[in-house]
């Protein structure tokens, strides 16, 4: 399936960001595609689970906007399928705001979670966010050999993979990736969840947000021997985490 992901325009590179919108109100689609076609993106709109399958097949699609009220389909499952086969930026966006629904969508893979109703210009300063750290295809950092050993595994900063100890790669989405190079660009120090956040999502942590613990969790369950019993990834009680100090690699 595509998974191609491009810049916004004014910040974020030359070509229009692919939005693909999941949503079955009409009124609700017809808003916000103008409202963020007039920002620069191009919108497609899916009006069901079975519509949405099939324009992934066809359609390159640089960022997801998912609704988890769906008709035909459970919107969670719906993020549990696709984490499967593609790994680019996904919003939810959903009036399903309980905490319950946020943890658990966050936990199965969602970049980020906004709930209806919402601000316009939050919903297009948090898709500018992920798009802003995901490269467009073939992009390369300045030092293409860039890059992290620590435990056995390499992430490569260049081509953004994550490679474990038998040498295949570890799929992470964008908010992962995004968390582990934050963590290890600062070895063997505190990070806070707002700094965490900062990194991943552009912004700060709320009350009661969870998206940074959802998001170390799933990533140990990829990287620790144990999960249970995290040896690269402490968490530090009433502060935040801190990653063991990895070998920079060459």
């Amino acid at each position: 399936m595509p998974d191609r992901i491009s810049h916004c325009d004014d910040a974020l590179g030359s070509l229009r960001p692919r939005v693909l919108m999941v949503d079955d109100d009409a009124e609700i689609t017809r808003m916000l595609s103008r409202y963020l076609e007039n920002h620069g993106l191009t919108v497609t709109v899916a009006a069901s689970g079975a519509r949405f399958r099939a324009l992934l097949e066809t359609t390159e699609v640089d960022v997801i906007l998912l609704d988890l009220g769906l008709p035909d389909t459970d919107g969670l499952g719906l993020v549990r399928e696709l984490r499967h086969y593609w790994q680019g930026p996904l919003i939810i966006v959903s009036g399903r705001g309980e905490s319950v629904d946020r943890v658990v969508g966050l936990e199965l893979g969602a970049d980020d979670y906004i709930s209806k109703p919402f601000d316009l210009r939050e919903l297009l300063a948090r898709i500018r966010s992920v798009l802003r750290r995901t490269p467009p295809p073939g992009h390369l950092a300045p030092h293409a050999k860039s890059g992290f050993e620590f435990f056995g595994l390499r992430l490569d900063t260049s081509a953004r993979r994550l490679i474990d100890r038998d040498g295949c790669d570890i799929e992470l989405t964008t908010g992962e990736f995004e968390l582990l190079f934050a963590l290890l660009r600062r070895p063997n120090q505190v990070l806070s969840r707002d700094q965490l956040m900062n990194a991943t999502h552009g912004r700060e942590t709320g009350p009661f947000d969870r998206a940074i613990d959802m998001q170390v969790n799933r990533l140990r369950r990829k990287i620790e021997v144990d999960p249970a019993h995290p040896r690269i990834i402490k968490s530090i009680r009433g502060v935040g985490y801190m990653l063991a100090a990895p070998a920079p690699a060459g």
